[in-house]
């Protein structure tokens, strides 16, 4: 059985991002299959560990990434525990999983959930050249690279010059098999408790607020999509959910007129997108997967997207329930979710299970590893 060391950087549970539950989700599934420990920092929850142990060996502050004494700390769990894997989450901490190959018999392995340089440039910070090039060296050390998408594993051969048999597909997973059996139920526990009629087409948008992209896809829903919507003899309601959306939005008081409404951060965010008829991604931004889609997606709930929010999702698996619109064509996205809102529903296809199921996506990766 393989011993494996995975190191995370920053607090994932509970979480709150869809980074922060692909981690989660991650780690609780492959413990299921080899003898993990997760090295993180102290301020996790650690009662919601499972199947696996975990080590709170990174401190809280931003100084952990240069932290010299994880080349000691960590470099006694790989001996006592005779770790054989190291998995790195992002490649920030390249440098230390670089140190720790050269000192022990281990495989280094890099988990990527994007390619870090490129989100940062789409977003314009300015220190994005300087990324490249650290990111691309962490990538050319590593044994493995764990893509979460095909896009991304063209990137890094094409423009980082990776080796492509390096390279290996590791979805953002969801963590059942089928499609569940309680929409209705959850449709109306959401519609109860924000005062919503249940027979009105559910429209559903999420993410962190304060982050750019996320903003921006709100602004859209707000000033393009919404005016051509009210155009039509539709019954509708849009929630919106995330935290830290910025004051002047005045939680969205403004349009409640026009069926829209903030339901702020919520706890549980499955049940709102199994709730949701429909999930709203006009992202244009950021780069990587949009995990909301996929955990949308496997909650049989349909989605439409713009082309660059769609990104990283294989079409192949996701039957009529993803439909995409190039991107700024806001008109066409507005239509499309006017015939989804008025289309019989179909079910997400089996096919997108067998594809997306953690269970099955950690037995692929372990058979990829590299021994």
């Amino acid at each position: 059985m393989r011993k494996v060391l995975n190191i995370v950087p920053y607090p994932y549970l509970p979480f709150f991002s869809g980074g922060q539950k692909l981690i989660a989700y991650f780690n609780e599934f492959l413990g299921k299959e080899c003898e993990l420990h997760v090295a993180g920092t102290a301020d996790n929850n650690i009662r919601q560990v499972k199947n696996y142990t975990f080590h709170p060996l990174l401190n809280s502050n931003r100084l952990r990434y240069i932290n010299p004494f994880l080349i000691f700390s960590l470099g006694r769990l790989i001996r006592n525990k005779q770790i054989d894997t190291v998995i790195l989450e992002h490649p920030y901490y390249g440098w230390l999983g670089w140190i720790l190959k050269k000192r022990h018999p281990v495989r280094l392995v890099v988990h990527t959930h994007n390619i870090e340089y490129e989100r940062f440039r789409t977003i314009g910070k300015v220190w994005w050249k300087v990324l490249s090039i650290y990111e691309t060296w962490v990538l050319q050390q590593a044994d493995a690279i764990l893509c979460i998408s095909e896009e991304d594993r063209k990137w890094m051969v094409e423009k980082m010059q990776i080796d492509k048999n390096r390279c290996i597909m590791v979805p953002y997973g969801i963590p059942y098999r089928t499609p569940p059996e309680d929409k209705i139920k959850c449709k109306e526990i959401i519609c109860q408790k924000h005062g919503l009629d249940p027979t009105h087409p559910l429209l559903f948008f999420n993410g962190l607020l304060d982050y750019k992209p996320n903003l921006e896809a709100l602004d859209v829903i707000l000033n393009e999509m919404l005016p051509r919507l009210g155009e039509q003899d539709l019954p509708y309601n849009i929630l919106i959910a995330g935290k830290r959306l910025p004051a002047t939005y005045q939680q969205l008081k403004a349009w409640n007129k026009q069926h829209v409404f903030y339901a702020g951060f919520v706890d549980d965010i499955d049940l709102y997108t199994k709730a949701a008829d429909i999930l709203l991604n006009p992202v244009i931004s950021g780069g990587g997967v949009k995990t909301k889609m996929i955990e949308a997606l496997g909650a049989n709930t349909s989605v439409v997207a713009t082309q660059s929010g769609s990104a990283g999702v294989d079409l192949s698996v996701c039957g009529q329930k993803l439909k995409i619109v190039p991107d700024y064509d806001w008109r066409s996205f507005t239509q499309t979710v006017i015939e989804t809102i008025k289309e019989q529903k179909n079910d997400i296809p089996d096919a997108f299970y067998k594809k997306y199921y953690w269970g099955e996506v950690v037995n692929q990766m372990l058979l990829s590893l590299p021994k």
